[in-house]
This record gives C-alpha cells, sequence and structure tokens, in this order.
C-alpha cells in the first residue's frame, strides 16, 4: 500500500516517532480505518527502543475534524452494542496515550473539533500554531462529548470545561493556551521548526525517568495526599536503582 492511501504515516528517525493523520481531504476526519491505524503507529513507536518522544500531527491544513460523515450515518445506524464496541474502540486510544511509556505531543494546526480536540488534549503536551482552533461543537448535534470530557476536566477548571461542551463554540490558540488546553503557541510561519526543536529536547532527558514520571503523574489522579507522597516514595526509590539515574549521579559527582 501506497503513503498516499494510508490513513496514517509512521516514521521514527532522531528518536521521535512521527505520526500523521493523513486524511486531509476530510479534515483527517476520525474513522475506524484512522482509529486502528493510529493505535498501531503509537504501540509501534512506544515499543522502540529509540523513541524518545512521539509526534502527533495532521497533513494538510488541519489537525482533525472529529467524526466523519460516514462514521455519524453508522452511530445513527448502529445497535446499541455496535455503538458500544465503537464508542469503545475511540477509549482504547485514549487510554494508550495515557499509558505510553514516553511523552505524546499534539501539534495542531488548523482545526482539532470534538474528537479531534479530544485526541489533541488527550496528549500530554499540546503545541499549536497560533491560526489553530479548538472546540466541542458535539451538543449542536444532539450529542454528548462524553470520553472526551474526562480529558478535559484533567486539564482545565471546571467552569472552562462546563463552557467549553455546552457551548459547542471554538476557541483560538491563544485562549486555548489561557484555559489550559494548550502547552505553547508558535507562529504560523515558524511551526514546523519550533515544534522539531521542542521534541528535541526529550533527546537530553532519562527515557526510564520520564517513563517513571509520567506513569506516576497520572497514577496520582483520584490519590488523596499522603497515598500520592506514598506512591512517590516507591517510585523514588525505583529511581535510585534504574541505569540512567546511577550512571548520572556518576556524572554529577565527576564534574564536582
Amino acid at each position: 500500500m501506497s503513503n498516499k492511501t494510508r490513513t496514517v504515516l509512521y516514521t521514527n528517525e532522531a528518536g521521535v516517532g512521527r505520526i500523521t493523520l493523513n486524511r486531509p481531504e476530510k479534515r483527517n476526519a476520525l474513522n475506524d480505518e484512522l482509529i486502528e491505524a493510529l493505535k498501531n503507529s503509537i504501540m509501534t513507536a512506544a515499543s522502540a527502543e529509540s523513541t524518545r518522544v512521539i509526534l502527533i500531527s495532521g497533513a494538510g491544513k488541519d489537525f482533525c475534524s472529529g467524526a466523519d460523515l460516514s462514521a455519524l450515518r453508522k452511530i445513527s445506524q448502529a445497535s446499541v452494542a455496535e455503538n458500544q464496541a465503537d464508542a469503545r474502540s475511540l477509549m482504547e486510544l485514549f487510554l494508550l496515550i495515557r499509558q505510553a511509556p514516553v511523552p505524546i505531543v499534539a501539534a495542531v494546526r488548523g482545526k482539532a473539533l470534538a474528537g479531534g480536540c479530544g485526541l489533541a488534549s488527550a496528549c500530554d503536551i499540546v503545541l499549536a500554531s497560533a491560526d489553530a482552533e479548538f472546540g466541542y461543537p458535539e451538543v449542536r448535534i444532539g450529542f454528548v462529548p462524553a470520553m472526551v470530557m474526562a480529558i478535559l476536566r484533567r486539564n482545565v477548571s471546571e467552569k472552562r470545561a462546563f463552557e467549553l461542551i455546552t457551548r459547542g463554540e471554538q476557541i483560538g490558540a491563544a485562549e486555548a493556551q489561557q484555559f489550559g488546553l494548550v502547552n505553547q503557541v508558535f507562529p504560523d510561519e515558524e511551526f514546523e521548526s519550533a515544534v522539531t526543536a521542542y521534541v528535541g529536547g526529550f533527546e537530553n532527558v532519562s527515557k526510564s525517568a520520564i517513563a517513571l514520571t509520567k506513569t506516576l503523574l497520572y497514577q496520582m489522579d483520584g490519590m488523596s495526599f499522603c497515598d500520592a507522597l506514598q506512591t512517590g516514595v516507591d517510585v523514588n526509590v525505583i529511581a535510585r536503582i534504574t541505569e540512567d539515574c546511577q550512571q548520572g549521579i556518576a556524572r554529577f559527582l565527576k564534574k564536582t
């Protein structure tokens, strides 16, 4: 199969697993094929020893516009069991992003809407071009942004989350950064080089430390303060005996 017909493109160079949603003619809308290809690409990238970071972007002018018309038509005609299986497939994608041992970065240009906005916000870091737009328009067609709400609620305040999911309006990159949906906003003309430089920074940090840090950060969701501290003790001990930590301490002591 040629790259032109693939719904997702994948390369891995210099420690960066680059995943590109490749349905530009459909604004990279989500369908069954794209979701499965995306999950497979993330698993491939995460399992590669050389991978330091995974970068997800969209081909063409938009990141991802959510479910496409065929997917919506399928939803309207499917049984309860079929809709449940379909929804669980998307849930598996969000869990996979959260559980991957390396940082996953969304590089958003153009529109990231509905499930596309959920996909971006599910990533550990969101980098946006100044022209990017974010939104959850599901309520405009009587749908509920149900799974992406679990992600949104962990990204922004309760008031902001309520506003975003009940009004169905789009916000720009600067406002999304103010809300807490976006980490960094870069000028449109510098976006590619800025993103490359940003993800290149993960080459300078310990892969094992990042894996432990990511797991611990998300594991703390819902924990009491005492339980979070105790879990931190356990991870602290594990980190001390890793090869990266032992070598890092040796290098530091040698310098001093």
